[in-house]
């Protein structure tokens, strides 16, 4: 598979979206403007913020800084569990937009699924998207279940579907469910917050490309066509994180890595929808 920093896959609303993005949790303060110059100045163009990451007004102050035209950027951001219902979402689009100091988002997600506030929640998502407050709005830790729920009272169909994706937590149900229902699925935590890199299944494919464990785990979503966003501050790791275009991986490499499934999560709050198991 030919990929470069600017690949992009074109979503169910028209607009395409860069496979690489650079992820900002937990980034606080001046490291969250540096990452973000740095990223940029790499050649990534996909920028992931939340509002609950507290980091909107330094990812906008970069991006502002940069002096990089904002047609070129795609920028998204994420409503707060604790925001939801019809007018919430209203209220939190308009603060992640000041904080940014953008005039349009390019994806705006709902971050965690609430179920009793999730049908009103999306209809003011879908007017968000309709008044071009948003280019494209989806959803994020949604399930299978949770996904045709949606689909009950409105026929309004989600973007992205961004959730933990990696070999290790392998969602191979879940990413056939949204290539057939024309959602991109976007991995977050693709690194298992650096906690799996050694695994030495890993490592052999690493020394036979001679490259990263890092490296290895991107690319292995790239080529299920999962947009991911890395997180990093440090510059070597964000440079190291964006040379993924000049190797790929044989069907081999991909069943070693397809055949890692442990179900694990990295990312499992007491919130968390009940099919995701304790």
């Amino acid at each position: 598979m030919s990929l470069s920093i600017h690949s992009t896959v074109k979503l169910n609303s028209g607009f395409g979206m860069p496979l690489l993005g650079l992820g900002t949790f937990r980034a606080e303060g001046k490291e969250t403007v540096n990452a973000v110059r740095e990223a940029l100045a790499v050649g990534y163009r996909h920028l992931d913020t939340a509002m609950m990451y507290h980091n909107e007004k330094e990812v906008g102050r970069a991006i502002h800084e940069s002096g990089i035209d904002r047609a070129d950027l795609f920028v998204t951001t994420k409503l707060a569990r604790d925001g939801q219902g019809y007018r919430e979402t209203w209220r939190a689009v308009e603060a992640s937009l000041e904080n940014l100091g953008l005039d349009y988002l390019d994806l705006y997600l709902i971050h965690w699924p609430v179920e009793s506030l999730m049908h009103e929640t999306w209809k003011a998502m879908r007017e968000i998207a309709q008044k071009g407050l948003s280019r494209s709005v989806g959803v994020s830790n949604f399930t299978i279940r949770l996904l045709e729920e949606l689909k009950t009272e409105s026929d309004f169909i989600p973007a992205v579907n961004q959730v933990e994706f990696h070999p290790f937590i392998f969602q191979e149900e879940l990413l056939g469910y949204c290539r057939k229902a024309g959602i991109q699925l976007e991995a977050y935590s693709p690194l298992t917050r650096g906690r799996r890199l050694d695994d030495p299944r890993l490592v052999g494919i690493t020394e036979k490309h001679n490259k990263t464990p890092a490296q290895i785990l991107l690319r292995w979503n790239l080529e299920h066509g999962v947009v991911t966003i890395p997180k990093s501050v440090t510059p070597s790791r964000i440079r190291e994180n964006a040379a993924l275009y000049d190797f790929s991986l044989d069907q081999e490499d991909m069943a070693v890595l397809n055949a890692m499934d442990e179900n694990l999560r990295f990312i499992h709050p007491d919130w968390a929808p009940p099919e995701w198991g304790s």
